[in-house]
């Protein structure tokens, strides 16, 4: 189990997020290895009149998720479970919680959730769909059994042992391949297109695309743009002075005004902006 603080990447206001929830993120199962790339738990009991807003930059990943829906204006607690199928968003989403709750999801690697669908990832890019239809199980059963497990550790154990009957084995070849490639864009900072990529991939441009549409749902430079994306938010996320043109540098940007550009868009505010709110109060 790994602590927020270990690695707050794509989690925007994380202290926020320390003081009012608990995240508790666990490895995916043996099975499940190069298709899932954690299982994340959150629980929060937050007091009367508290709302907790939370943004996130995602991942170029898709998440599978059983627990409390989002809070509705006014409402707390108390409503059914949902499970649900989050594809690679490409927008900053923001989750509403209030009162009592809990979720456990599965994150997939980029690529991963191919193996356990049928038909391209990218008709759920940007979309949440009911879980249940998406992947073939047994929604309401599932739902039914998550809310009787004990505790926190045996909700994401049922979840793997759900999700593992419903892998491709065929797909899952292709889709592990997908994310050692995300895997190469994410580490190596020195590549900035798609042709370097495709070089130390082995594989041709085109065959790349139509591989990370149909098991990733996202193209691989969409994806090599996250990572810099969620890179940058997290060096700037403290706060103080920074050198931007270093940063875009290190990051693999052309130039400063591609980075904030780019920045701007995802985050909703330039990266000096995003830093200085990030100074508590």
């Amino acid at each position: 189990m790994r602590p927020v603080g270990l690695d707050s990447r794509g989690i925007l206001d994380p202290w926020l997020l320390r003081e009012r929830v608990r995240l508790t993120r666990y490895p995916p199962t043996p099975a499940l290895a190069g298709l899932v790339e954690r299982f994340w738990a959150v629980r929060w009991d937050l007091p009367e009149g508290v709302v907790h807003r939370q943004r996130v930059l995602t991942h170029p990943c898709a998440n599978l998720s059983l627990g409390d829906p989002d809070a509705a204006a006014g409402r707390g607690g108390g409503r059914p479970l949902e499970a649900r199928l989050n594809g690679v968003a490409r927008r900053l989403t923001t989750r509403t919680l209030m009162g009592q709750g809990f979720t456990v999801a599965a994150m997939t690697t980029p690529g991963g959730l191919g193996a356990l669908i049928t038909g391209p990832a990218s008709r759920f890019t940007d979309r949440v769909v009911p879980l249940g239809p998406a992947i073939g199980v047994d929604e309401a059963h599932l739902l039914s059994a998550i809310r009787a497990q004990p505790d926190e550790a045996a909700r994401v154990a049922l979840l793997a042992a759900q999700l593992e009957p419903s892998v491709d084995p065929v797909r899952a070849e292709t889709a592990r391949l997908v994310a050692t490639v995300a895997g190469i864009a994410e580490a190596d900072r020195t590549i900035r297109r798609l042709a370097q990529l495709s070089s130390r991939a082995g594989i041709g441009q085109r065959q790349l695309q139509r591989l990370f549409l149909s098991e990733a749902g996202v193209s691989p430079m969409w994806v090599l743009r996250r990572y810099r994306l969620l890179e940058a938010a997290e060096t700037v996320r403290e706060g103080g002075r920074v050198s931007w043109a270093a940063i875009a540098a290190d990051l693999g940007y052309a130039d400063q005004a591609h980075l904030i550009r780019d920045f701007k868009a995802a985050v909703g505010q330039t990266p000096a902006a995003y830093a200085a709110s990030q100074v508590r109060p």
